[in-house]
């Protein structure tokens, strides 16, 4: 067995939590400056500009990249032959609040659905645990803003609505939701399992590699057709019109009954903050 303190984790957390608000992975801006490019819409390559410059801001170690800097979320993967004393979960914990506190981010936690009285160090964070084979322990972890998550969307689907059904319901989602997620957005989607488990799926899809293919022929195929449609509707940066709606469509899936065809929509914005650790 293999050892790993409660520290090490609560110390990679809390960089963690830091490091993803400060800084957007490369890949991402890579996108924005191609989105530039490409777009025709004069305000929209407007607002492109200025999330590109925001960014550079944020690099610099002056301000958060939003102001909104999100509940956070972890899967959690325990490989079986490590071992570890006490409470991960409290260790995680521990690395949020001391993350917040010393990164200067805002705390946006309320401990209650209804007095909204706020936990004051952005705990607790939202945890996904999963046993694997393996001496490592592997942490995705993602600020979350709230804006982009209130836009996102679960239903119950069934088998007869097919690939047109979820089509619609993806395009139905994003184009209600406007401007209020932020985009340009990268679109989560999780089909199957049940109703929580396609929820789980569509937000870890928000994790994978923003280059990455699925490697199942018909998912490739309903990934690169809604992201053309989406392009199509018309949103734009930040809502203002334009060519450029949506970054990524990642769609991961899971095996569910005969009766039912679970969908779910998770929209991340366009600072979509996320690493992945492993120890």
């Amino acid at each position: 067995m293999r050892e790993i303190t409660l520290s090490q984790i609560t110390k990679s957390v809390k960089d963690s939590v830091i490091k993803i608000n400060y800084y957007l992975d490369d890949s991402l801006v890579n996108l924005f400056k191609k989105a530039k490019d490409k777009e025709t819409n004069q305000t929209a390559i407007s607002i492109l500009d200025d999330i590109i410059e925001n960014q550079e801001i944020a690099k610099k170690g002056i301000v958060p990249l939003c102001q909104d800097t999100g509940v956070v979320v972890v899967y959690l993967e325990i490989g079986s032959e490590v071992s570890f004393k006490g409470d991960i979960y409290e260790a995680i914990n521990k690395g949020v609040k001391e993350g917040y506190q010393e990164g200067y981010l805002r705390k946006s936690m309320v401990a209650h659905p209804f007095n909204r009285t706020n936990t004051l160090d952005n705990t607790p964070a939202i945890i996904h645990t999963t046993l694997v084979a393996g001496d490592k322990i592997k942490m995705k972890i993602a600020s979350k803003g709230g804006g982009s998550e209130n836009m996102s969307n679960v239903t119950m689907l069934t088998p007869a609505d097919g690939i047109d059904g979820v089509k619609k319901l993806v395009l139905d989602t994003v184009f209600n939701a406007g401007g209020k997620p932020c985009p340009p957005i990268i679109v989560g989607i999780g089909i199957g399992g049940n109703l929580e488990k396609s929820a789980l799926l569509a937000k870890e899809a928000l994790f994978r590699d923003l280059d990455d293919e699925s490697n199942d022929e018909i998912i490739n195929k309903l990934e690169k057709d809604l992201y053309t449609e989406i392009n199509s509707l018309g949103v734009g940066p930040m809502g203002v019109g334009g060519d450029t709606t949506c970054l990524a469509v990642k769609i991961n899936y899971y095996p569910m009954h005969i009766a039912s065809l679970p969908v779910a929509i998770n929209i991340q914005c366009h600072s979509a903050r996320h690493i992945e650790v492993i120890l």
